[in-house]
């Protein structure tokens, strides 16, 4: 039996390697931690039934495809014997994760090092009362978590896990040796606070609106005499562009705002309800070239989308909105190299934007 749940966890490991064209060079270095519970399949040597237990771990994103979590974790099970014994297993170690995805869901093969105690206390076995073995702990097996914000989401993994121990009572059971017991485990993720956010970068006001408009202050003079016109002047668009860098809103790689995104999306609201004259205002996305075509075309429509739902949410009519994506094809800046890496990455951050844009204003002259 145990060589068989041994085959299920080589089986779906197996599996999941095929899903590594799912992954993303994407994350954003948070730590989180993951406390949770588990169930424990135990090792047919150690003669005890299915047992539940609690685990607490530390977790840390370290690049776009690997994580490492540290934890202790704790469970036992009754004895299959009939004398009212218990057996506990105390553990503790390092798993590193290897990350098949960074959207909100995110399945991972998993594999770590560690050590446990391995504590058999069948009292009426005197062979066998308060055995306690400390040994090396060795695991592998897969998993996923879900996120359902920036903040928190849960995470459920199975595994296999081998250890020692000495204990035996002779014509009863013999768990002398290695042992291999199959672990569930399901936890919440809290995330801490992600790395700063960029700044955001406004740029010059847009070079010519449709028609000029109105200066909201301006006097209202007296019907002229005169047949002749009185002269238009040019005058200061009164909705200037604005554009935001994506890391500023997004998750680098997706597309759900970020909670510390709104405040400065609530100023461009204010902007947009202050200038009536603007009819309607164009919502842009845009990436970078890292990815393909069709990927980062769907992604740059995603998030101006995102941005446009929240502006709606705020109060601004939907008829005053338009959302459209660029994708790669409007970079500001050229880098070189083609293999994503931090340097690049970070290279290439101006184009990844999102601009917002008075399209029509009314068209009322300045005087």
């Amino acid at each position: 039996m145990q060589n068989n749940r041994i085959r299920l966890v080589l089986g779906a490991v197996l599996s999941l390697v095929a899903l590594n064209a799912l992954a993303n060079d994407s994350y954003s270095g948070a730590w989180y931690a993951v406390p949770g519970v588990s169930l424990i399949d135990t090792d047919k040597d150690l003669a005890a039934k299915n047992g539940a237990g609690a685990s607490i771990r530390l977790g840390k994103e370290l690049s776009p495809h690997w994580d490492i979590q540290s934890g202790i974790n704790y469970a036992s099970a009754n004895d299959d014997l009939g004398v009212a014994g218990r057996y506990k297993q105390t553990s503790l170690g390092l798993d590193a994760l290897y990350m098949l995805g960074r959207d909100s869901f995110r399945p991972f093969l998993l594999t770590g090092l560690g050590v446990a105690n391995n504590k058999i206390d069948y009292s009426t076995t005197p062979a066998v009362q308060d055995k306690s073995k400390t040994s090396w702990l060795a695991n592998i097996g897969l998993g996923a978590q879900y996120l359902f914000n920036d903040s928190f989401g849960v995470q459920a993994d199975v595994r296999q896990q081998w250890t020692r121990s000495t204990a035996k009572a002779n014509g009863v059971f013999d768990a002398d040796g290695t042992l291999g017991n199959t672990l569930l485990n399901l936890g919440g993720i809290f995330r801490f606070a992600a790395p700063t956010a960029l700044l955001v970068v406004e740029s010059a006001p847009a070079a010519a609106p449709v028609a000029p408009s109105v200066v909201a202050d301006a006097p209202i003079s007296a019907p002229s005499a005169s047949l002749a016109p009185e002269p238009v002047v040019d005058c200061k668009p009164t909705f200037e562009t604005v554009t935001i860098l994506a890391e500023k809103l997004f998750v680098f790689d997706q597309y759900k705002l970020q909670d510390n995104a709104k405040p400065m999306l609530d100023e461009v609201v204010a902007k947009i309800k202050a200038n009536a004259d603007v009819e309607l205002v164009l919502v842009t996305g845009h990436t970078d070239r890292l990815g393909s075509e069709a990927y980062n075309q769907k992604l740059s429509e995603r998030r101006a989308n995102q941005v446009k739902t929240y502006l709606m949410s705020q109060g601004v009519p939907a008829k005053r909105l338009q959302a459209s994506g660029k994708g790669e094809a409007e970079p500001v800046v050229a880098c070189k190299g083609d293999k994503p890496s931090k340097k690049l990455i970070e290279c290439l951050q101006p184009n990844r934007r999102v601009v917002i844009s008075a399209e029509k204003q009314r068209e009322t002259p300045c005087r």
